[in-house]
């Protein structure tokens, strides 16, 4: 393991511990070398399935994507490390047990989306604003004032095509 700052590969476990319900090592670490600590996690390399673009393309899945999406709609809001990392870990666990070789893009997005709405609205606003590409600001407003409905209401918004409220 390279250190971050000085990249020399001589370093030391300091502390190790379980995190995300045993599926993740998170071990802190100090470089011999420039004596900085740093974070390394260390999980189980899982066979995910290929997403669709929209365009018809095929990739890997990348947790990375996710990772940043999140982080960018977050931003400068009161949502955690943990709650981010705890979210990526469920969209991953959610695409594992569909036992699909192939998942179209948009399931991601869209549960990407219900998590973000539960965890931070102006997060889940921000998000949704860029993955649905709204063609005008009548769109985008029709979207908050469904948001907003649905807040005094206490019930969370059904997600196109899924035939109900989400789990």
């Amino acid at each position: 393991m390279r250190c971050p700052f000085c990249q020399d590969t001589e370093n030391k476990v300091i502390d190790s511990r379980e995190s995300h319900e045993g599926s993740v090592i998170r071990r802190r670490r100090e470089c011999l070398q420039c004596k900085r600590r740093f974070t390394t996690y260390e999980r189980v390399e899982e066979l995910y399935p290929l997403i669709v673009k929209k365009d018809g393309r095929r990739e890997a899945f990348d947790r990375e994507k996710i990772v940043n999406g999140l982080k960018k709609a977050c931003e400068k809001r009161p949502v955690s490390a943990d709650q981010l990392e705890q979210t990526v870990g469920a969209i991953e666990r959610l695409l594992q047990g569909m036992g699909e070789k192939e998942v179209p893009s948009n399931v991601i997005g869209e549960e990407v989306m219900r998590r973000l709405q539960a965890l931070d609205e102006v997060a889940y606003v921000r998000f949704a604003s860029v993955y649905r590409s709204f063609r005008d600001i009548a769109e985008f407003m029709n979207e908050l004032k469904e948001l907003a409905d649905q807040s005094k209401e206490g019930r969370p918004k059904p997600l196109p095509g899924k035939g109900g409220q989400p789990s």
